[in-house]
């Protein structure tokens, strides 16, 4: 059963359809990937899921609620987190400090709490940075914990949004082009990492660019041109279907 499914979702700007009458779903424990052309309306359609944009037509549904209408901050707290296209760091701030954001719906100790520096406070503030190591060991970034997020390379800075989004734990992770910029060693460690989580039963929602990536990555293939899907299924197939090779693959 899926996890997310979209069902005739659309989006107009003015006379422009930049989604058109999408359908798709994504699993609990699979890697599902968007891929197009530039324009195609991937970023739209992300939008649109986070609720980050309204929905001309259509539903989106989330664990068999109907999520069209919420707000952002309601659907990630039913265990939806993103990361962007273009990175949302606070560069001035460490590495870890930036994951250390990301837990910000598991604190329970008030700013009364804090301004007293009260024991609860100070024993919450541990376990959250013990868990941000965590992270920062799995993303293998422990080496980095101190240094300005503004200073690391843009491979770095990407990992360091993706910790951000996974310390929210959620059950569905949409990836917004994440190695884009990236050489196939970074890539390819970073591709590691999404199986791994895939394989712990998180939904992993990829829109990529790079082709080679997505096939040897995804479980699912959902291919837009122009906002509308041309072509769905498992990646061998999708990258034999003409019109994905006319539309994407520029054969």
């Amino acid at each position: 059963m899926a996890l997310l499914s979209l069902e005739g979702v659309s989006r107009s700007f003015g006379g422009l359809r930049a989604v058109s009458d999408v359908t798709l779903a994504v699993e609990a424990g699979r890697i599902t990937g968007l891929i197009g052309p530039n324009g195609a309306g991937k970023t739209t359609l992300v939008n649109l899921i986070a609720g980050l944009l309204s929905l001309t037509a259509g539903r989106v549904s989330f664990d068999s609620a109907d999520i069209s209408a919420l707000p952002p901050h309601q659907i990630a707290r039913l265990g939806l987190a993103r990361t962007f296209q273009n990175i949302r760091l606070l560069p001035e701030q460490t590495v870890l400090e930036n994951v250390l954001i990301g837990f910000h719906a598991q604190e329970r100790s008030g700013l009364l709490a804090a301004l007293l520096g009260l024991p609860r406070m100070h024993a919450e503030r541990t376990s959250l940075e013990h868990k941000a190591q965590a992270l920062l060991q799995q993303f293998e970034m422990t080496a980095f914990a101190d240094y300005p997020a503004g200073g690391l390379s843009y491979g770095h800075q990407r990992r360091v949004e993706m910790m951000r989004a996974l310390a929210a734990s959620p059950r569905l992770l949409l990836l917004d082009e994440p190695v884009a910029g990236m050489n196939d060693v970074e890539a390819e460690g970073l591709g590691r990492i999404f199986r791994r989580l895939a394989d712990n039963g998180m939904a992993v929602l990829l829109i990529e660019h790079n082709m080679r990536f997505v096939m040897s990555l995804c479980d699912t293939l959902y291919v837009l041109q122009s906002g509308a899907l041309i072509a769905a299924g498992p990646p061998a197939a999708v990258a034999r279907d003409p019109r994905v090779i006319d539309a994407y693959l520029g054969v």
